[in-house]
């Protein structure tokens, strides 16, 4: 291969690339940037037909970013960060998807980038010292290192339900919603499932359908966001001050410009507990659950926030025993905090209903719509918000091996193993953006993403520096990092529950708890550490 101009000689003459990257949402488009800065030709592969990721696919009604929009938003180019103006404190998928574009667009991203191009297999060969990248379409393409940014919730969970395929009226799933407007006008529509997806788009369809009705296995705690345009003010506020606003970003516990805790929920009295809480839910957001420092780690502290979002779903809803329905039983913060606007004022309504599969799931889809006990509750739409094979489900999906006949998917058969969620042993020159074992899905993703990515980069660099060629997680390490998260999710409360973090909502699936739960901070000192005690961990060569 003859070098690009401008570029570096080559890593591997044999290869068609130095680099490949798998997706191209927020990671991929990012990887690319910075490879191309070191000079290395990289081909990025995408299963869509532009660039996105999450906010391609998600685009159901009501689809919102829960993070702030002027800090979920790159910050590696203090000109576009004074460039792109948000218009809203929570931004819409329209908006993040036109921002997504506006940076393809700005870096000329699209012309390395392959679309509506899905990779089915990844092959390392030992001899050539190559990934062997194959797309659905046939392709072989090759490069010394293959990295994936398939993101973490892009694999939908459709779950199998009898008779689904008899099922006269449209399904949807909110993860795949069609690139057109759909008219729910004058239709039955039966939503399946009150996640964060479903508690955005609930108040949405509800406004134009004949009739909702929500079928409900587990209620969700939510809090609301408060959304509101932002003022040029606020704006040149934050974009006059971004340096030292994003610094301060990197080392806050999520991301998040939440204010941190200093308290435990219970060493402060009722009335100032009451107090604070009602403050942070005035604020608005996902700040709510960093009240006091022992929400999740104290099951009595857990309540009394639990105690005071229920008391506002009894107050919003009307009818008692739909609020009693949607009162959450499980600990606050097990599954995903939802952000959200009317949900709960939804349920007032006239041409909507709920109704509980707790107890009496649904047994089948009919032709006319879903069956519970002995009633066929009969829809012209049916809408599935089931969610995600979160963190796991993408990359399995994928035939990763080695010619040395290692594989992820027996590797992974009893849960994902990861040191720091950035690379597996047994697979060489191979990255992970934001994998098992990292804080990813307990972070504000944008910020997070970029870390990764530069840690990859300068990897890359740094071998390069130095003529090294190949990169392999140890096995020790690898172990060693696994029990850590193990032992820190340990005591909290966060495992207790069913929740996609530990794989609960995909049948078969290994149950094990997959995010690093010690904060920002502890995780970006220990890259910090690795780097400066030279890549440690890794064996390169």
């Amino acid at each position: 291969m003859t070098a690009a101009k401008g570029s570096s000689p080559a890593m591997n003459p044999r290869a068609d690339f130095d680099a490949i990257v798998v997706g191209a949402g927020f990671a991929g488009m990012y990887m690319l940037h910075r490879l191309r800065g070191l000079g290395l030709k990289t081909r990025v592969i995408e299963a869509g037909q532009d660039v996105g990721g999450t906010w391609y696919w998600n685009r159901y009604p009501g689809a919102r970013c829960d993070g702030e929009s002027m800090f979920y938003s790159y910050s590696f180019s203090d000109a576009l960060q004074q460039e792109w103006t948000w218009t809203e404190r929570y931004a819409a998928q329209p908006e993040i998807l036109a921002y997504a574009r506006h940076v393809a667009d700005r870096f000329d991203l699209r012309r390395d980038i392959a679309f509506d191009t899905r990779v089915t297999a990844a092959t390392f060969d030992e001899n050539q010292r190559l990934w062997r990248v194959t797309t659905h379409r046939g392709e072989v393409l090759t490069a010394p290192f293959c990295i994936m940014g398939t993101g973490n919730l892009s694999t939908t969970n459709l779950p199998e339900i009898d008779g689904l395929a008899t099922f006269r009226g449209a399904t949807y799933h909110t993860g795949t919603w069609p690139h057109h407007e759909v008219d729910f006008a004058s239709r039955r529509v039966g939503v399946i499932g009150t996640g964060s997806s479903a508690i955005q788009a609930i108040p949405m369809i509800a406004r134009s359908a004949a009739h909702l009705t929500v079928f409900q296995r587990t209620a969700n705690y939510a809090v609301p966001a408060w959304n509101h345009p932002l003022t040029a003010e606020e704006v040149a506020e934050v974009k006059a001050h971004y340096a030292e606003l994003r610094e301060k970003q990197r080392w806050t516990f999520s991301h998040n410009m939440f204010e941190p805790a200093a308290r435990s929920a219970l060493e402060v009295s009722e009335a100032e507990r009451q107090a604070e809480y009602e403050r942070r839910w005035r604020e608005g957001g996902l700040g709510f659950t960093s009240a006091f420092t022992d929400i999740q780690y104290s099951d009595a502290a857990n309540q009394t926030a639990a105690d005071f979002v229920r008391a506002k779903i009894r107050a919003v809803v009307k009818d008692p025993a739909t609020a009693e329905l949607l009162c959450p039983k499980i600990i606050i913060g097990c599954k995903r905090l939802c952000v959200d606007t009317g949900y709960f004022e939804t349920y007032n309504r006239d041409n909507v209903s709920l109704v509980d599969v707790s107890s009496t799931p649904i047994t089948r889809i009919a032709p006319e719509g879903p069956v519970i006990g002995e009633t066929i509750h009969a829809v012209d739409a049916l809408v599935f918000a089931t969610g995600f094979d979160a963190m796991t489900g993408t990359l399995l999906a994928i035939d990763i091996t080695t010619s040395e006949g290692n594989s992820l998917r027996d590797k992974w058969r009893d849960g994902p193993t990861c040191y720091l969620g950035l690379a597996m042993a047994g697979l060489p020159n191979l990255f992970i953006i934001t994998g098992p074992g990292s804080p990813s899905v307990f972070t504000n993703m944008i910020p997070t993403i970029e870390h990764h990515v530069d840690f990859i980069a300068d990897a890359i660099a740094d071998m390069r520096r130095s003529g090294r060629t190949r990169i392999e997680v140890d096995g020790a390490a690898e172990s060693a990092w696994v029990q850590h998260v193990a032992d820190l999710a340990e005591p909290s409360l966060r495992p207790s529950c069913n929740s996609w973090y530990v794989g609960a909502n995909i049948p078969g699936k290994p149950r094990v708890f997959m995010p690093y739960m010690g904060g920002v901070p502890a995780y970006r000192r220990h890259c910090i550490e690795v780097v400066e005690n030279g890549y440690r961990g890794f064996n390169l060569s």
